[in-house]
């Protein structure tokens, strides 16, 4: 019964053992001291990187020339993911509000006129965007709900120039050659919009599924195509 009394204290274990600590000698020639440096490399890259310091001006040029280099993407449309990875809603939203107030119809003495009203416009664009976007995450689609919605907003581009010609043109006068040119410029720039889509939507669909996810863009865009079609000043 006296044996558990005579072993040794774990405190006098400790003490032992940071007694043979002591004698533990460490040589002149080993560094013991230092610090821990960035490379000013680095710094100057985070430097350059950081948003916070450079102008407003600085700031909208550098928007400006993003949404520039997405237009081009949409004018030369190719297998990029370009739109998906640096996507922004400026260039679609500069879009839709440029192509509503062409498309707005205006009223003399409360005569509607031959186009639709802006709000009209604005939803109908919007509302379809949305709309592809949930089918095609509903299909397995496997782009981001914003992705999609700036590709179908910047490929809006070519209809949103046909409108601009089909202005143009009627300022010549209603006739049949009038309606062949507005016809063929818009049935050419509906097939435009329609390929630059599919170009950056096709591959994030499922392979059997895009077919599915394709027929929402041809009516997304052939409903837009046919406002300006039918628009009369």
């Amino acid at each position: 019964m006296l044996y558990p009394l005579l072993q040794p204290a774990p405190t006098l274990h400790l003490l032992f053992w940071f007694a043979g600590l002591s004698d533990i000698s460490i040589s002149e020639d080993t560094p013991v001291e230092g610090e821990i440096t960035i490379p000013m490399r680095s710094r100057a890259r985070e430097f350059d990187s950081s948003t916070l310091n450079e102008s407003v001006r600085n700031t909208i040029m550098r928007d400006l020339k993003a949404v520039g280099k997405k237009f081009m993407h949409v004018l030369y449309p190719r297998k990029s993911n370009a739109l998906l990875r640096d996507w922004d809603l400026w260039g679609p939203l500069i879009l839709c509000v440029s192509l509503a107030l062409m498309l707005q119809k205006s009223s003399v003495d409360g005569e509607p006129g031959g186009g639709p009203q802006f709000a009209e416009v604005f939803v109908i664009i919007w509302f379809g965007a949305v709309t592809i976007t949930i089918n095609s995450k509903l299909l397995g689609g496997n782009i981001s709900f914003f992705q999609s919605l700036c590709v179908l907003g910047y490929c809006i581009l070519p209809l949103t120039a046909a409108m601009l010609i089909c202005r143009l043109v009627l300022l010549a006068g209603p006739g049949p050659i009038n309606f062949m040119i507005r016809l063929f410029v818009v049935v050419v720039m509906f097939a435009w919009s329609v390929i630059a889509s599919t170009a950056f939507l096709a591959d994030s669909q499922p392979p059997n599924r895009k077919a599915l996810a394709v027929y929402p863009v041809f009516l997304f865009y052939f409903v837009i195509s046919w406002l300006i079609l039918t628009f009369t000043p």
